[in-house]
């Protein structure tokens, strides 16, 4: 059975920003909750129901790498902790359908992954600082004219 692949995903390692619009297109995203399908090294499949940012215009999930760190560290303590501090990959999506059905009963790694929904691309994005910045030319138009203030 050939994987679909669906949504880009963005792992947003920023801390301070929860990207409420899209780094791509700028406009608002949603909150929306996606079944996410995680590898953890060295063979460990984990699918978590998360609650996610998205946009629905460009087709993209983001998740905050931090919050995810933390979900899945409480996930693994109990069942699996040797795997605690493993490398991970987000590899795609799982119907909710499935995700519980998975719940219910044992789930292999292939039929699994038969049906998730991989991702189509994975997008990096860099934050540029906003803030005030100097800019020597401005200054020096500042200094001919007069340093007084007029109130309106």
């Amino acid at each position: 059975m050939k994987t679909k692949e669906q949504y880009y995903f963005f792992l947003n390692p920023y801390e301070e920003f929860a990207f409420t619009r899209c780094p791509k297109c700028e406009t608002k995203t949603k909150i929306k909750k996606f079944c996410l399908l995680i590898h953890i090294e060295p063979h460990h499949l984990l699918v978590l129901n998360k609650i996610t940012r998205y946009c629905p215009y460009c087709d993209l999930i983001i998740v905050k790498k931090e919050e995810l760190e933390q979900v899945l560290c409480v996930s693994c303590e109990k069942q699996f902790p040797e795997i605690i501090g493993n490398d991970y990959f987000v590899l795609g999506t799982m119907e909710r359908n499935d995700w519980k059905k998975g719940l219910q009963e044992k789930m292999f790694s292939k039929d699994a992954i038969d049906r998730a929904h991989l991702f189509k691309d994975i997008w990096s994005f860099e934050v540029e600082r906003g803030g005030w910045v100097y800019d020597p030319k401005l200054d020096k138009l500042n200094t001919k004219k007069s340093n007084k203030s007029k109130v309106c």
